[in-house]
């Protein structure tokens, strides 16, 4: 098991929630994401990092997987504006990888933004460390481990 994936798993654990941890293969997209969990599009819960201009830290939004973020309705969201988020410092931030970065499990505290429409469903899935790997949760318990706030920033 991947440092990353065990992360994940140790921080579902001690925020007392018990998930199926499963394995998608070369899931690169959202869709891909939901027909290996057989669920919709908009249950896949996106990381879609930003670099705050400002702060130098990466800024998290989390997405249904069939929606956009709006950088202009983002970027009054975060109170900063936002720029593209190399590899390394969502690494270094985060501790993921582009493709597997996780609502929770960060090396850092991060600043993080849920879209509404994750909240229309009863569970939705989120990458779990690994580009290959997602877990099942809850919105209400993906808020709370994410300390996420829920904002419109979809276009």
């Amino acid at each position: 098991m991947s440092k990353s994936l065990a992360r994940v798993e140790a921080a579902l654990k001690d925020a007392g929630i018990e998930t199926e941890i499963r394995e998608v293969g070369d899931a690169r997209t959202a869709a891909d994401a939901a027909a290996a969990v057989g669920c919709g599009i908009d249950q896949i819960a996106k990381s879609i990092i930003f670099r705050g201009e400002d702060s130098g830290h990466v800024v998290l939004f989390l997405t249904a997987g069939g929606n956009r973020v709006d950088a202009e309705k983002a970027t009054a969201i975060a109170g900063q504006k936002l720029g593209k988020a190399d590899a390394a410092l969502i690494r270094a931030e985060t501790g993921f990888a582009i493709g597997g970065v996780a609502p929770l499990g960060h090396l850092s505290e991060i600043a993080a933004y849920l879209d509404p429409r994750l909240t229309e469903f009863d569970v939705v899935w989120a990458a779990a460390g690994t580009p290959r790997h997602v877990f099942a949760i809850s919105p209400a318990d993906l808020i709370r481990v994410s300390a996420a706030q829920m904002a419109d920033f979809t276009a």
